[in-house]
This record gives structure tokens, C-alpha cells and sequence, in this order.
């Protein structure tokens, strides 16, 4: 679904924003059980009336800020092609500022970082959603508290376990519940509201200000609580893809926003007249009948809010593997009808792990609280910078109006993140591990990606001069279609070399074929490939696909019907050049990165399976490359 594409009828227009509230305002929609309570948990803000009003009103003006301006309003308008999320605001930056080389290396150096960090917020949100939503048995049976861990690791088991057969078939109850969901947010919230209205005074951002001035320091600490409020801001970005942004506007506004508010404002006016709900103000705000069954309601709210972030994760693999950011990995389609479906299996219980390490580690939300919020305000900041790129040399807006705007969204979102450094020692060096430890994976397969082309290119030839040569006392031809992969167009393939050297003939019809990946989401059919006649009945061919597109090279070649170049499917080889990485000192890189990028090179999934080529007619030939 493209954002510049709107529903064509009410009927699908709400279908799409049901389906939103269940994919994209998972994460955002379960913060009740833990924002407002970790302000106050850690002590540093004790629950006085005033303290509470002025907790209110920044929740209620960083949701508005950082989510309805920043990202509804501003950042929906950022679509690669209809796309969202991190990866496209990179590609978009990047291409801004692509008359700019060194602006533009920096862009992709940062927006790498945003995308590892990612992966560390990818760790964090399970943990903290699920453990959070179970410790509610605690409020309504105190008996079962030495159960909460296991029964949170035997639903995140659960949850990974089934990643693999794909989410078509309860995905459609993912809108209905997180509907139900925010109803019941609404629900809790309201009679609070009914029976101490003066809460609703929070509204006023004054009470924020004031409680900012009187006291900075505490004002200052309680940001890094206060932020849990917005983490899933970044899902509505990452999502537009497969929603547009009507409907995603649409759920927020209509539902998201007002449970939301209510729901806070209503554990507001609880604490106004029982402080001691600060233990647990969001089940505390429940009947006593109705905990037990809150419990098993928010634990399906967090894991659907799970899923949602699970699946992120699998497409950001994806589109890090098209642009050559990540090493190419097994990837499952889960569904015949829906392409964005995928399953990747290392990403998934890689994931599970480091989400049971943090589990086992800090064993409570409170204490995985401190461990969130780094990693989320950083991509919000990353993503502020890559905007000012975007609207400035993208868009060409007035620079004056570009700084004005990013600038301030660009205060607010470092605040948040220098506050969140304050729990650094506490837990926050959790994600940033996992995230620098991505980060270095990423940065040395691009590096190493860059140092092994160079080399290749180094030591080719020309691919004109060496088959003018070869047509000078031409080689026994026999029949079929030979299509030579090679990494870049005008090069000779060693898999060309070899039979020419080894088997001393040359097929009837030979297909020269690079795949080239660009930074847009989608490549259509029209503008899949360019093909140039070399004589001699050899052709030069070029693929393009985007970073969302599944690359599949004998779907596209079959464009070439009708152009003169035979392609029977029978009679049609493949040929690879498999390269062997030896790292060796010298110019490239450090020698324990140079083995690194052997290791992934060498554990990567074949590139056969990644172009979808015919595994019964591939021929594959080995060359070793020095690094």
C-alpha cells in the first residue's frame, strides 16, 4: 500500500487502519503498563500532587510533540516510493546528498548506526512489554510472583516458536484485540477521570514548565521514564509501507491518542488520591474482578506488540541484505499472497536469545526500564538529522525553515537521549552493546563488500577486448543459453575464463548478467532490465531491483523474449564465480576484521538461492580473492 495510493472506499480505508492498530500501535499502545509507573518507581520523583500534574503534562506534550508533530504530521511525509522506516529515510538522504561524496559517506555511516541500534530497541521491547503485562499477577494473586519469569519465557518461546509457519493466519486478530485493547484503556482510565476531573488542569503545558523549573535535576531524570510514553513512535514510520499514511493517521488521532491520554491521565487521578498506587498504578486502576483477565489481555497486547516489532525486524534484515549492508541470510516467504511475509531464521532466534539474556538479567520491567530508552531516543535523533537532509536538499525548502523545524524536534529528541544516558550503568549499556556489535558486522561487510570489488576489479578484464580476442579464432560453440553472473557490467566473469581454459567451447547464446540493487523500495517491471548486443550472439544485461523487491533473475530474463535472445528455461546453465576470501596485511582492513568478513563471506546463504536460480542447472566455479 503507497502512501500516494489512498483507499478507494471507506470500507477498505477502515479495514486498513484496523489493521494498523494492531501492527503499528502495538508497542506505543502497551506503554501504560510501565511509563507512567517507572517515573516514580525509581524514587527520584516522589508521587506529590504537583509531582503528578507536572509527570502528566510532559507525557501529554512529548506524545504530541515527538509523535503527532514529528512523526504523523512531519515524518509520514517522507515516503521512499510509499515506503517507510530507517532505511528508506537513509536512501532518501543519502540520494539528496549524492552531489555531495563525503556528506554522503557520513549520511551512511550514521544512518547504519540508527538501523544496528535497531536491533538493540528489537531486544528491549519484548522483554520489557510481555514481563510488564504478566507482572500484573503480582496486583492479583501476590502468590504467583516467583512465576512471572517463567511464564514470560514460556510465552516469548511461544512467540519465536511459531515465527516460522507466519503470522497470515492470526493476523487478522491482531486489529480486533488492540481494538478491544484501547478500549479497555479507555474503560480503566475514564471513571478516574469522572471522579477527580481536576487532573485534566495537566493538559496545560505550564504544569510541565513549571515542574521543569522548580526542579531541573528531577525534571531532567524522569525524561528518561517519561520517553517509554513515545517508544513505538518509530513503528509509524517504519509501517506507512503497508498501511499509507491515512489510515495510520486516522487510527492515532481517532483512537491511539485519546486511550492513550485517558488512560494516563486516569492513573494521574488515581495517584492524586492513593499514592501508594505508585506500586502499580495501571492494575491498581482495575476492579479487583477484573485483574486477572486485565493480565491475560495485556499479555496478548504485548505479544501482538511483540510480533509487530519481530516482523520489523525480518524486513530491515531483508533491505539491509538488498543494499549489501548485512551478509545475504535464509529468507522464508510465510505467505503465497502477501510478499511482505518473510521469515528469517538466524534474526529470529538470534533475537530470542539476547530477549532471554534480558529477561534472566534484569529480571523485572523496572529494571529493563533502565535498560530501554537509549537505543529508541537515539534512532529519534538519528531519524530528526536524516529529515534536515531530506526537506533541505530533497525537497529544497529554505534553509532557515529546515533548521527551524528540525531543530527543535532535533532539542527535544537529544534531551530525551542525554537524560536516558543517566541510566547508561544501570542497564542502558545492554542495547548499546548489541547495537555497536551490529554496527561493527555492518560497517566491516560494507567495507569488506568495497575492498573485494575493488580487487576483483583490479585484477579483470575488460569483457569487449577479451571476447573480440576470443572471436579472433573462435572456440567450438554448443547449443544453449549460458547466463554469466558477474559483479560488474564490462568486466569478464572467471566463471567465463574457466570454461573457456577447462572445457574449450563457448555456448550458442551467452548472457552477461549483473544485478544491481538500488535505494528505492520498488523497481517495477518496465524498468527491470537494459540490455546491450555485444555481437557474436552475446548480450550484456543489467537487472535493477529495489531494496524490497525480491530478486529474481530467470523471472526478469524471461523480459528478453521477444528482443532476439532465446531463453528456453531447459536449455539455459548458470554460471557463479564462488569467491574465496584470504585476508592479508596490507591497505585494507585491520586483520581481525579482514577474518571477520571472511567468516560472514563464507557463512553467507549461496547467491544461488538468493537470485531464486534453478538449483539443477548451476555451475559453479571457485576463485580466491586477496583482501
Amino acid at each position: 500500500m503507497s502512501s500516494s495510493a489512498p483507499p478507494k472506499s471507506p470500507a477498505a480505508l477502515a479495514a486498513l487502519t484496523l489493521a494498523a492498530l494492531g501492527v503499528v500501535y502495538g508497542d506505543i499502545g502497551t506503554s501504560p503498563l510501565y511509563a507512567l509507573k517507572e517515573v516514580f518507581h525509581a524514587g527520584h520523583v516522589p508521587a506529590t500532587h504537583g509531582n503528578v500534574l507536572g509527570v502528566l503534562s510532559l507525557i501529554f506534550w512529548t506524545m504530541t510533540i515527538i509523535v503527532s508533530l514529528k512523526y504523523v504530521l512531519l515524518i509520514l511525509r517522507a515516503d521512499n516510493n510509499g515506503e517507510g522506516g530507517l532505511i528508506a529515510m537513509l536512501a532518501l538522504a543519502t540520494t539528496a546528498v549524492r552531489d555531495q561524496p563525503r556528506l554522503r559517506r557520513v549520511l551512511m555511516v550514521v544512518g547504519l548506526f540508527g538501523t544496528a541500534i535497531f536491533y538493540g530497541d528489537g531486544v528491549i521491547t519484548p522483554a520489557i512489554s510481555v514481563l510488564s503485562a504478566v507482572e500484573g499477577l503480582e496486583v492479583a494473586a501476590p502468590g504467583l510472583h516467583s512465576f512471572i519469569i517463567p511464564i514470560t519465557l514460556l510465552v516469548l518461546t511461544g512467540l519465536f516458536s511459531v515465527q516460522r509457519f507466519g503470522t497470515g493466519g492470526i493476523g487478522k486478530f491482531f486489529g480486533p484485540i488492540t481494538l478491544v485493547w484501547f478500549a479497555v484503556l479507555i474503560w480503566l482510565g475514564l471513571p478516574h477521570i469522572i471522579e477527580n476531573p481536576a487532573v485534566l488542569v495537566a493538559l496545560n503545558p505550564l504544569h510541565a514548565a513549571r515542574f521543569c523549573i522548580d526542579q531541573p535535576l528531577v525534571s531532567f531524570i524522569a525524561l528518561g521514564a517519561v520517553v517509554l510514553c513515545v517508544t513505538g513512535g518509530e513503528a509509524l514510520y517504519a509501517d506507512m509501507g503497508h498501511f499509507g499514511r491515512k489510515p495510520i493517521r486516522i487510527a492515532w488521532y481517532s483512537m491511539v491518542m485519546p486511550a492513550l491520554v485517558i488512560n494516563y491521565f486516569g492513573q494521574g487521578a488515581m495517584l492524586l488520591e492513593h499514592p501508594e498506587a505508585v506500586e502499580n498504578p495501571f492494575y491498581m486502576m482495575a476492579p479487583a474482578w477484573a485483574q486477572l483477565p486485565l493480565v491475560f489481555l495485556a499479555t496478548a497486547a504485548t505479544v501482538i506488540a511483540s510480533q509487530a516489532l519481530i516482523s520489523a525486524a525480518f524486513s530491515v534484515t531483508k533491505q539491509a541484505i538488498q543494499l549489501g549492508i548485512l551478509p545475504r541470510m535464509t529468507i522464508r516467504h510465510t505467505s503465497v499472497r502477501d510478499t511482505g511475509q518473510i521469515y528469517v531464521p538466524f534474526v529470529n532466534w538470534g533475537l530470542f536469545v539476547f530477549i532471554v539474556l534480558a529477561v534472566a538479567l534484569f529480571k523485572s520491567s523496572s529494571t529493563l526500564a533502565s535498560a530501554y530508552g537509549i537505543a529508541v531516543t537515539l534512532d529519534m535523533t538519528i531519524t530528526t538529522v536524516m529529515t534536515f537532509f531530506v526537506i533541505r536538499y530533497g525537497w529544497r525548502y529554505p534553509l532557515l525553515l529546515c533548521i527551524a523545524v528540525t531543530g527543535f524536534f532535533f532539542v527535544i529528541d537529544l534531551t530525551f537521549f542525554l537524560s536516558n544516558l543517566l541510566k547508561l550503568i544501570a542497564g542502558g549499556w545492554f542495547p548499546l552493546v548489541i547495537g555497536s556489535g551490529m554496527f561493527l558486522l555492518m560497517l566491516t561487510w560494507k567495507q569488506g563488500r568495497t575492498i573485494m570489488r575493488h580487487r576483483v576489479r583490479d585484477d579483470a578484464i575488460e569483457l569487449e577486448g577479451f571476447l573480440e580476442a576470443v572471436f579472433v579464432s573462435p572456440p567450438v560453440r554448443v547449443s544453449g543459453t549460458a547466463v554469466f553472473l558477474v559483479a560488474e557490467e564490462g568486466l569478464t566473469p572467471n566463471a567465463l575464463m574457466h570454461n573457456l581454459k577447462h572445457n574449450k567451447v563457448l555456448h550458442e547464446h551467452n548472457l552477461f548478467v549483473t544485478v544491481r540493487h538500488h535505494e528505492v523500495p520498488w523497481v517495477g517491471f518496465d524498468k527491470r532490465l537494459t540490455v546491450h548486443s555485444m555481437g557474436h550472439d552475446c548480450w550484456q544485461v543489467t537487472l535493477n531491483f529495489g531494496f524490497k523487491n525480491d530478486p529474481d533473475v530467470p523471472e526478469a530474463l524471461r523480459l528478453l523474449e521477444g528482443r532476439g535472445v532465446p531463453m528456453d528455461d531447459m536449455d539455459t546453465s548458470y554460471f557463479l564465480s564462488r569467491e574465496t576470501v584470504i585476508p592479508t596485511f596490507g591497505d585494507g582492513m585491520a586483520m581481525w576484521r579482514e577474518k571477520l568478513f571472511a567468516g560472514m563471506h563464507r557463512n553467507a546463504t549461496d547467491m544461488a538461492d538468493f537470485l531464486n536460480l534453478p538449483s539443477n542447472r548451476i555451475v559453479e566455479l571457485g576463485a580466491k580473492v586477496e583482501i
